[in-house]
């Protein structure tokens, strides 16, 4: 590794003097560190780097926050194969494989190629109206078409065949990696994060029958706003999207890029979920 790229959540209250540290150990291990400029700022550092510099520059990327400054690194990537690895500065982060503890032992794991990755599926989704895309867009974790206000009716088709159509607060496809996010609170299941599969959640359906629904990453799912909407939108990883209106439809398919996340020895999956989740087991 020749250039390790860091792009911190400043907002963050630890994130100064986690970044300090980062530093001191950079220049210990002989690391050459490529910062945005406001990152740059906080470590002391020149930097007229933008986070989309860093990506495009760099040869792995640490991403310091939570999941949603993960989620940002992911979009600023557009599909470049650089390894991420996330540092986390909150209280949850599912992406975010690194405690602040661990800060320098990533640093020199990484030095070490002392790692594993794992590449993450992504959603590729289309908005249509009139029959014309009006937009694009690429999500790492969820394509969530929201009813608004009030319940609406979206209509669901994979593969061309309809699903069904549905009272409800809105329709979410996640990828796996998504899965212990917004899906996971509507009622969806836990994914691991590798599977080839994907899963739809409605939010709040009016009817006890219908249960989230897993498919194959390779379908082709279509959500259409059918009526009775108020305020509907679109929402990618919970920071891009549009309005949509009646007879609005969302195509999402699976995209040919992904993000390859790094996890150091000794890492595990599910010891993140009994952490995360709470997880305790049974009393016997």
């Amino acid at each position: 590794m020749k250039l390790l790229g860091v792009i911190a959540n400043c907002a963050k209250d630890r994130a100064p003097s986690v970044l300090a540290r980062l530093r001191r150990k950079a220049e210990l291990l002989g690391l050459t560190l490529l910062p945005d400029t406001a990152t740059a700022g906080l470590m002391g550092l020149n930097s007229k780097a933008t986070p989309f510099d860093v990506v495009q520059q760099a040869d792995t990327v640490m991403v310091l926050g939570g999941d949603g400054s993960m989620l940002r690194a992911a979009r600023e990537l557009d599909g470049r194969d650089v390894p991420v690895i996330g540092v986390n500065l909150g209280s949850l982060g599912f992406m975010t494989s690194v405690t602040e503890n661990d800060l320098e032992r990533a640093l020199e794991c990484l030095v070490a190629h002392n790692f594993t990755t794992s590449l993450r599926m992504m959603l590729d989704c289309v908005m249509v109206r009139g029959g014309k895309q009006v937009e694009s867009y690429r999500a790492l974790n969820d394509v969530v078409v929201l009813c608004g206000s009030r319940a609406g009716t979206l209509r669901m088709t994979v593969e061309g065949e309809q699903v069904g159509d549905f009272i409800c607060d809105g329709l979410i496809v996640s990828t796996p990696t998504g899965s212990t996010g917004h899906s996971l609170s509507a009622g969806g299941p836990v994914l691991m994060p590798t599977s080839p599969a994907v899963v739809a959640t409605l939010i709040c359906p009016h009817t006890l029958s219908t249960r989230p629904l897993v498919l194959p990453s390779d379908s082709t799912i279509e959500v259409t706003v059918i009526e009775r909407v108020v305020d509907a939108r679109l929402s990618v990883d919970g920071q891009m999207g549009q309005a949509l209106e009646i007879g609005d439809g969302v195509k999402i398919t699976r995209s040919p890029h992904g993000v390859r996340f790094i996890h150091l020895p000794g890492s595990s999956y599910f010891s993140v979920l009994r952490q995360k989740l709470h997880w305790r087991g049974s009393n016997v």
